[in-house]
C-alpha cells in the first residue's frame, strides 16, 4: 500500500514561519489555497493546517481549503481545552459531509497560551486524560445517537450531531511521547504521529505502542503510525547539506519561534529531539540534529538532509517499521511543496524493501 503523503500549510497570519521569506499573503486565502492546491497538484495527499492561538482558525481555514480544491485532505490540528467535544463533532461532521469525506483531524494536546481562550486544564498529565475523554466522547458522537456522557471534563445529554460524517468518520491522528500520551494514544487515536527520531528508537516506541494497545484493550481497527518530519532536499547530497548547514548558522542566537517557546523544555518529545544532538550531529543515515541545538523546534528540530534518492531511503526505512503516514515540509513552502512533490515523492514506492534497493 502506498504511503499518505502530506505537506504542512503554516496557518500563520505572520511571515518569516520557520525561516520562509515570503512576505506577502500569510494568513489570506489566496496564499493558503494556494499551497493547497500546489499540494494537490504536486502529488500530496493534502496538508496538515498548523495550530495556535493567535493563528487564524484551522476548522474555518480547512473548509476554505476544501471549497477551493477537489481532492485535497485537509488535515486540520484541533486542541480539546479550546473546544468542547460536541460543538467540535459537529463543526467537524459539518466539514467531513460538505467536502464528501475528506477531513482530517490531528488532535494537540500541548499548550499554547491557554489563558487567552479560557482552559484552565495546564499540568500534562490532566491534559492527557482530558484528551482521552474528548477522544472518546467525539468517536461516539459520530457513531452513536443519543448520547449521554458525564465525565470527569465533559458532559452531554441526549446528544446527537447532525449532519453525520461523511461516511466513515474523519481518522483521528495523534502525538506525544510521555507514557500518558502513549496509553491515550493506544486507546483513542486513529495514528500516532512521532517527530524525526532515530530508526531504533521509534521502533521501540513502535513496540511499546503496540503492547499498550493490548494493554487498554483498544476498541478501534489496528493504530498507525506517521513521521511529522522536515526534509531538505536538493539535486545532490552535497548541495543539501551546505544548505541544512547555512540555515543552522542562520538559527543560532534568533529568538524561538512564539508558537512551540513555551513547552520547549517540558514537553517529552521536545526533550527527546534536544537529547539527540548528544548522540552525534548526523544519525542514521542523513538525520541531522543539529538544528534543535540552535534554536528550531517541533518538527524542525531534526531534519532529513539529502538528495531526492537519500531522503527517500530514509523514509522507507521508516516505512519498513510500520510508518505509513508522512507530513513533510521545508520552507519557503511553496517552493519547496514542488520540488519535494515532484522529485521525492515518486521515490517513494509500494514496496519499501524495491525502492530501497533501487536508490542504493
Amino acid at each position: 500500500m502506498d504511503p499518505e503523503l502530506f505537506w504542512y500549510i503554516p496557518n500563520s497570519v505572520e511571515p518569516g514561519h520557520r525561516g520562509d521569506e515570503t512576505t506577502q499573503g500569510w494568513g489570506s486565502l489566496e496564499y493558503s489555497a494556494a499551497l493547497a492546491r500546489a499540494a494537490q497538484d504536486h502529488g500530496f495527499s493534502g496538508a496538515l493546517i498548523g495550530t495556535g492561538w493567535g493563528r487564524p482558525d484551522t476548522l474555518t481555514v480547512a473548509t476554505a481549503l476544501a471549497a477551493r480544491t477537489t481532492t485535497f485532505r485537509p488535515l486540520a490540528a484541533i486542541r480539546p481545552g479550546y473546544w468542547q467535544p460536541a460543538q467540535f463533532a459537529c463543526a467537524a461532521a459539518t466539514l467531513d459531509q460538505l467536502s464528501q469525506g475528506r477531513l482530517l483531524v490531528n488532535i494537540v494536546s500541548g499548550l499554547d497560551d491557554p489563558a487567552a481562550y479560557g482552559d484552565d486544564v495546564t499540568t500534562p498529565p490532566e491534559r492527557y486524560e482530558r484528551t482521552r475523554e474528548f477522544l472518546h466522547l467525539v468517536r461516539r458522537l459520530w457513531t452513536e445517537r443519543d448520547v449521554t456522557h458525564h465525565g470527569k471534563y465533559f458532559t452531554v445529554d441526549h446528544s446527537t450531531v447532525e449532519p453525520r460524517p461523511f461516511g466513515t468518520p474523519p481518522r483521528l491522528y495523534f502525538g506525544g511521547a510521555s507514557a500518558a500520551a502513549e496509553r491515550v494514544a493506544a486507546a483513542e487515536a486513529d495514528v500516532q504521529l512521532f517527530w524525526g527520531e532515530p530508526l531504533a528508537d521509534l521502533a521501540e516506541r513502535i513496540a511499546r505502542l503496540r503492547r499498550l494497545s493490548v494493554e487498554v484493550e483498544r476498541r478501534h481497527a489496528e493504530l498507525e503510525f506517521g513521521l511529522r518530519v522536515t526534509t531538505v532536499v536538493r539535486d545532490t547530497a552535497e548541495e543539501a547539506w551546505a544548505v541544512a548547514r547555512a540555515r543552522v548558522e542562520t538559527l543560532r542566537g534568533a529568538e524561538a519561534e512564539p508558537w512551540w517557546r513555551g513547552n520547549r523544555e517540558t514537553a517529552v518529545g521536545q526533550k527527546r529531539l534536544f537529547d539527540l544532538a548528544e548522540r552525534g550531529e548526523v544519525l542514521d543515515s542523513c538525520l541531522f540534529t543539529a538544528p534543535g541545538t540552535a534554536g528550531a523546534g517541533g518538527a524542525g528540530s531534526t531534519w532529513l538532509v539529502g538528495s531526492p534518492a537519500d531522503v527517500a531511503l530514509a523514509l522507507n526505512r521508516y516505512r519498513e517499521l510500520g510508518v505509513t503516514h508522512f507530513v513533510l515540509s521545508d520552507t519557503p513552502y511553496r517552493e519547496e511543496l514542488a520540488r519535494i512533490g515532484d522529485q521525492l515523492l515518486p521515490l517513494l514506492r509500494s514496496d519499501p524493501l524495491v525502492a530501497g534497493q533501487s536508490q542504493r
